[in-house]
């Protein structure tokens, strides 16, 4: 008896010996997690930070080098066209109005076409064809924007302004408003070039997010709508585009900050000329093709600043554009509930 119980207070001290190893394990094995988890919130939390940091850096070192420029010129840098490096007289409205304009036509070709060919990828387009045209709509993002700009000023603009624009100017010149757009000598380059230009550049980062989300629909809403006897457009009217109205703001918005910011392509193919003009064939000029033609240039205080403050414009233009698509998505989900 002596013998069993002696046999069974061994076997459970033993037990209870491996039961604190265990647990000793088990602390260090998370204190060590503990330690880690804690190392990752460092780090996520000082990389946030570091982003803000740095944009906070910008903001700041913007704002100090455009204070010379604002402190001379005042609210009227951002309505006056005129710029004269020799006598140090700088307006931005030329740049303004430049960079608004030419995104605004890429916007308005490059959205309803990346939409379309979004769509004829995912629904209409063979299986064969699918992948290529899909590839060779990616490459499209992959050609740097200087390569885009030489084709646009050795071949597209000779083509615009010996086939395009002539048509244009004796298509519209009865058109009470389109004759001002469309009117002038066909430079080849200008506003509407560069637009085009432009149009090309963002097409493929609208067809690539409008392509992803179409095919994230639910295939049973669009075969419930052609069950019903919709039409292909219907289909893509009243099914897909709702479905996928956050995704495809989300492109259009992607696609205007590159259109906004683009520079080399547009400086080869827009004139760069501080003038506002009605005419889209007018040579013109943007922020970034400004800031690019002329900072290597500026001599004195003065003319850099207004550089600086030219970036400092688009800086709060695309800070404004990102808002304005921020809210809107704000809205539609609200909405959608």
């Amino acid at each position: 008896m002596d013998s069993g119980g002696r046999d069974v207070s061994e076997v459970a001290l033993k037990d209870t010996v491996v039961t604190a190893g265990e647990a000793a394990s088990r602390s260090a094995v998370l204190r060590r997690l503990r330690l880690t988890d804690t190392v990752f919130h460092g780090l996520t939390r000082g990389a946030a930070f570091a982003v803000l940091a740095l944009l906070s850096g910008v903001i700041v070192a913007l704002v100090i080098g455009a204070a010379p420029a604002f402190g001379t010129f005042g609210f009227s840098f951002f309505y006056d066209e005129s710029w004269n490096p020799v006598t140090e007289k700088f307006g931005a409205l030329a740049p303004i109005y430049g960079t608004l304009v030419t995104s605004a036509i890429a916007m308005v070709i490059a959205v309803p076409v990346g939409l379309m060919v979004a769509f004829f990828l995912t629904e209409l387009c063979p299986m064969v064809l699918r992948r290529p045209i899909g590839i060779a709509i990616e490459l499209l993002a992959g050609i740097p924007s200087i390569i885009y700009g030489i084709w646009g000023l050795f071949v597209f603009a000779p083509f615009l302004q010996q086939y395009v624009q002539p048509f244009m100017i004796s298509a519209f010149e009865d058109v009470p408003v389109l004759s001002s757009l469309f009117a002038g000598p066909p430079y080849g380059i200008g506003m509407l070039t560069a637009g085009l230009i432009l149009a090309i550049m963002v097409l493929p980062f609208v067809t690539s997010i409008s392509r992803d989300v179409f095919d994230a629909v639910p295939p049973v809403l669009k075969e419930a709508a052609y069950g019903v006897g919709c039409t292909t457009w219907e289909v893509f009217r009243h099914v897909v585009l709702p479905f996928t109205r956050v995704g495809v703001i989300g492109g259009f918005m992607l696609g205007l900050g590159r259109a906004l910011g683009e520079t080399m392509a547009v400086t080869f193919v827009i004139g760069n000329a501080h003038h506002v003009s009605a005419s889209l064939f007018a040579p013109g000029t943007t922020i970034s093709a400004s800031i690019a033609n002329e900072f290597t240039e500026a001599v004195g205080d003065l003319y850099t600043s207004a550089l600086v403050a030219l970036g400092l414009i688009l800086f709060f233009i695309t800070f404004i554009v990102l808002a304005i698509a921020r809210y809107m998505l704000m809205r539609i989900q609200k909405r959608v509930g």
